[in-house]
């Protein structure tokens, strides 16, 4: 039985990776200091006998004391709405705490996965962005704090590849949404169903014009497993769906999947909020053999009905939701 550690293991995409490493079989150690993740996320996973959940910080070191076989290091928060919150909780995270687990790899022998993310292409100038594109990003913004520290840790993992002989590799993720993600997160899928269901405005930001891909989290997850078990050290992959729309696109599908009333409100564009966000994911077909199966219906319907199961009290959740996207 292999092991496998995921750091930021409670959070929306690490819990779902805990439960896809499981089903396969796996044993699987999920450590999260719970400031982005939830305990709720793997409740049904704790009276599984071969998953253990530690709430460390992994600023700080750890020891295991049992083999590990891989390390998937999705520790970090990446809601937009704790970029001026806790800007140096997450760049020591991305930078310390990922040196930390590195180390810990290292020790074991394991091979190790850092999840990088799209904002490493900043606001871009080429579209679709392929992984030899090297970004368009303001290093010294407010979205910098997860950008750079992102950006550094990619550095970071490809240095120790090179110079310590780490099993690594290096996937970006662009935007995910699904199940458990939390519901003042910020980011544009989240603010769009909980205001549709509260029947409050949407809020959408400049003329609604600029594009993202939106990546069921089911499909990343399998991207994710793949590009572990694939022989792939040193390469970077980005993990996404390719298929582009409209924020203002993505409210109307959302109002209307709700039957929501609620209008859309317009208002002015954050600083340095990308304009286009799109994937090339040919070297993800051509080296994992992957791309994304399941439609944005039928994701967005799925994600519309945890949230309805989920939401409580939304007046208030929408009263504290920050304006800003992702």
């Amino acid at each position: 039985m292999h092991t496998s550690v995921v750091t930021g293991g409670s959070g929306f995409i690490g819990s779902h990776l805990c439960e896809y490493l499981l089903a396969r079989g796996e044993r699987v150690i999920a450590i999260d200091n719970l400031g982005s993740g939830d305990k709720s996320n793997i409740k049904s996973l704790a009276k599984n006998g071969d998953f253990t959940f530690i709430k460390h910080d992994v600023r700080k070191p750890l020891k295991i004391s049992e083999n590990v076989d891989y390390f998937y290091n999705l520790a970090s928060r990446a809601s937009p709405t704790d970029f001026d919150r806790f800007p140096i909780e997450i760049m020591m995270t991305n930078s310390l705490g990922t040196y930390n687990v590195i180390n810990m790899a290292l020790e074991k022998k394991a091979r190790f996965l850092m999840a990088s993310t799209s904002e490493s292409y900043g606001d871009p100038d080429v579209s679709p962005q392929p992984e030899t594109y090297w970004g368009h990003v303001n290093p010294v913004g407010p979205r910098s704090c997860y950008d750079e520290s992102k950006r550094f840790s990619e550095a970071l993992t490809m240095t120790f590849i090179r110079h310590h002989g780490l099993d690594g590799r290096i996937i970006r993720i662009f935007n995910t949404y699904g199940p458990r993600m939390r519901l003042n997160d910020g980011r544009v899928v989240p603010n769009f169903i909980t205001q549709a269901l509260a029947g409050e405005p949407l809020t959408v930001y400049g003329d609604g014009s600029q594009t993202r891909s939106f990546c069921y989290v089911s499909d990343l997850v399998n991207g994710i497993y793949l590009m572990m078990h694939a022989p792939t050290k040193g390469i970077v992959v980005n993990l996404g769906n390719p298929n582009e729309m409209t924020v203002l696109e993505l409210a109307e599908a959302i109002r209307k999947m709700t039957g929501s009333a609620s209008k859309i409100v317009f208002k002015p564009l954050p600083e340095n909020d990308p304009l286009q966000r799109r994937p090339d994911i040919s070297r993800a077909k051509d080296l994992l053999g992957w791309e994304p199966e399941v439609g944005l219906e039928e994701g967005l319907q799925k994600t519309i009905e945890w949230f309805r199961k989920n939401t409580i009290d939304r007046s208030k959740i929408v009263g504290r939701l920050k304006e800003t996207v992702f």
